[in-house]
């Protein structure tokens, strides 16, 4: 004797072993022995063999009718053989009574099971809905294969363009088209940016990392929404000094300035000016809440996202021949250069010159100091200033930048159209620790130091930078900066492009007001302000690196550039001699770090961001060349 049983969701059949009423052991057709519980077997049988009812189960099931069993069948629950009965005619044998357990079994759309072999009906109401359902799902399926094989072709779907950003960016694998475009890859080997620039989608390699940066940070475009104009004091002192920025040649964000007015007996009074925005509005304006949500201005080659509308940068960026609100640290230096005390003033500041790193870098710079400076506009000034930032540089015993480390302008001239896309890139290098780095650079740690020491000792909160154990971080406490060498750095010099500038200059010209503060002691808004901008600020730097890494390889194609010199800076990643470009080298044989190796390039991705560099040959190192930026000091200016 043989029965049919059902074991994990599936048929199966043995031979009956030994039959001891309430249990079964039986070998099944695979060759085990199992033990059954009497109540757990569906049919017993004599023929055919145990190995052969469902084979012919199976194909007498296939011409079974589903919808036929469903029209015939009571409202009342069933048991298979019933209706195996009543479909056949007359007693149903083991193959008859198999395929119509099996037919029920395989629609449960049609059939509700009710227990072992047990099954009824499904409402006609419910049935229609899991049809419509089961259709849906047949046309998806259809739509899916449809625009897979046009991606594959190399065509667009029409679906795509609308939901391009979020395929690209944050793929929604709920969506046909996105399980369409998931199964064209698969098929043609390719990522979701190669297969879609492929066929067209995709306008260039640098909209697609733009447009992942925009997906995640400005969702709702970079546009500024309505606002009101800041309205700065009318009744704002004119200050009695001849001010002077100096910045790069793109800067439109002009936030700092000095001043230098030199006395009979050689003492001087040095005047470092900020932009003070945060005059003509508050944290709780239309602009304050714009400032609030941006965080920082994001910084790109050849293009920027600014924190604040461009018409109030305008109105407040230290240029040339306007007279802006500002706020002013005065330092009154002795003869022999010790800073003999310091004042803050809030007054408008006349600008008289915007001088450009291009322009004065090749008058003023390491050589010509030592050889004798010649006659150029603020050669004085800015004779006297370097001398007081040695001081003041001397005096932290901290470097005020990073010697050994070098800076690279990126120019972006987007008239120009190469292989490559839109834009012909220019890369610069520009060495650190210029005498210009350093006067900016240590004048920027004295007012940033300095300010936050007033509102430390007035026991208003600011958004300090702490380094200590080499760890750099925001607080809202006053806490060294190792890296500097001072006791609490508030950064307060740049308002018009980070925010937490812009939050510390309300603190601080409320304290010289005599007002409260905006934020204040255990200001929750500050605190969470404080972690919004730490998290954003260094996302937008990750942005800003990004793009830099990704024009270098632009460079890299756009100059058919075949071979480079670089590195080594740990096992097979190196830094190019030329450009700002780390990069992984296949080949590598174990070298030290700062070995120079020549490598070939090859195979540059632009959408991935990569390119196949292959080791050539080792190259010998000079004294000049074997210095290795340990980024182990944060930048003082800002």
């Amino acid at each position: 004797m043989n029965v049919l049983f059902e074991e994990d969701g599936a048929f199966k059949t043995g031979a009956i072993v030994a039959d001891n009423d309430s249990s079964l052991q039986v070998d099944t057709a695979s060759g085990k022995r199992v033990k059954l519980k009497a109540a757990n077997v569906l049919l017993r049988f004599a023929a055919p063999g145990a190995g052969e009812l469902l084979v012919q189960a199976e194909a007498d099931a296939e011409g079974i009718d589903t919808e036929f069993l469903w029209e015939v069948c009571g409202e009342a629950e069933f048991g298979f053989e019933a209706l195996a009965e009543e479909y056949a005619g007359h007693k149903p044998n083991a193959i008859e009574a198999a395929a119509v357990l099996l037919r029920l079994h395989a629609a449960p759309i049609w059939f509700h099971r009710k227990g072992k072999g047990r099954f009824r009906k499904a409402p006609p109401e419910i049935l229609q809905a899991a049809l419509a359902g089961l259709e849906k799902k047949r046309q998806q399926a259809l739509a899916i294969d449809h625009m897979a094989a046009e991606l594959k072709a190399g065509r667009l779907p029409p679906e795509i363009p609308p939901l391009l950003d979020q395929l690209l960016y944050k793929p929604d694998r709920n969506l046909p088209v996105t399980k369409a475009l998931e199964a064209a890859c698969a098929d043609m080997g390719e990522t979701p940016e190669q297969l879609l620039a492929r066929c067209g989608a995709l306008a260039d390699s640098h909209a697609f990392h733009l447009g992942r940066f925009l997906f995640e940070h400005f969702r709702e475009g970079t546009d500024f929404p309505a606002y009101a104009d800041a309205v700065d004091p009318a009744d704002l002192p004119v200050a009695d000094v001849q001010a002077f920025s100096i910045d790069d040649a793109h800067t439109t964000e002009i936030d700092d300035a000095f001043s230098v007015v030199v006395q009979a007996d050689g003492a001087m009074r040095v005047g470092i000016h900020i932009a003070a925005p945060c005059l003509g509005f508050g944290p709780d304006s239309n602009l304050g809440r714009i400032a609030r949500s941006r965080l920082s201005t994001v910084y790109m080659p050849g293009r920027k996202i600014t924190m604040l509308p461009e018409p109030v940068i305008a109105s407040h960026t230290l240029e040339a021949g306007q007279t802006v609100p500002a706020l002013s640290l005065y330092l009154d230096v002795a003869p022999d250069l010790r800073v003999l005390g310091h004042e803050t003033k809030i007054e408008c500041v006349p600008v008289v010159a915007n001088l450009r790193h291009h322009d004065i870098e090749p008058l003023f710079n390491t050589a010509t100091l030592a050889d004798g400076l010649g006659d150029f506009p603020y050669r004085d000034e800015l004779k006297r200033l370097w001398e007081l930032a040695t001081v003041l540089e001397a005096g932290r015993g901290q470097p005020a930048t990073n010697q050994t480390r070098k800076d690279y302008n990126f120019r972006i001239d987007w008239d120009i159209e190469t292989p490559q896309g839109k834009g012909c890139v220019v890369i610069e290098e520009r060495p650190r620790g210029s005498p210009l780095d350093t006067l900016v650079a240590e004048l920027m740690i004295v007012a940033n130091s300095t300010w936050g020491g007033l509102l430390r000792n007035a026991k208003i909160p600011a958004m300090y930078r702490a380094q200590t154990a080499g760890k750099a971080r925001m607080t809202t406490v006053a806490t060294p900066h190792e890296g500097l060498g001072v006791d609490c750095y508030a950064w307060s010099t740049s308002p018009l492009r980070r925010f937490a500038d812009l939050a510390n200059q309300w603190q601080l010209i409320a304290l010289l007001r005599g007002e409260k503060p905006p934020y204040p002691p255990k200001s929750a808004d500050l605190m969470a302000a404080l972690r919004d901008f730490e998290l954003t600020y260094a996302s937008y730097a990750e942005f800003q690196r990004g793009m830099e890494r990704y024009w270098c390889l632009r460079w890299l194609a756009q100059e058919s550039v075949s071979v480079v010199t670089a590195q080594v800076l740990k096992e097979n990643i190196v830094r190019c001699d030329d450009i700002p470009l780390v990069i992984k080298a296949t080949g590598m044989p174990t070298l030290e770090r700062g070995a120079r190796v020549r490598l070939a390039v090859a195979g540059i991705d632009l959408l991935a961001a990569e390119a196949q560099v292959t080791f050539i040959e080792l190259l010998p190192v000079a004294s000049a060349d074997a210095a290795i930026d340990e980024n182990g000091t944060e930048e003082g200016a800002g």
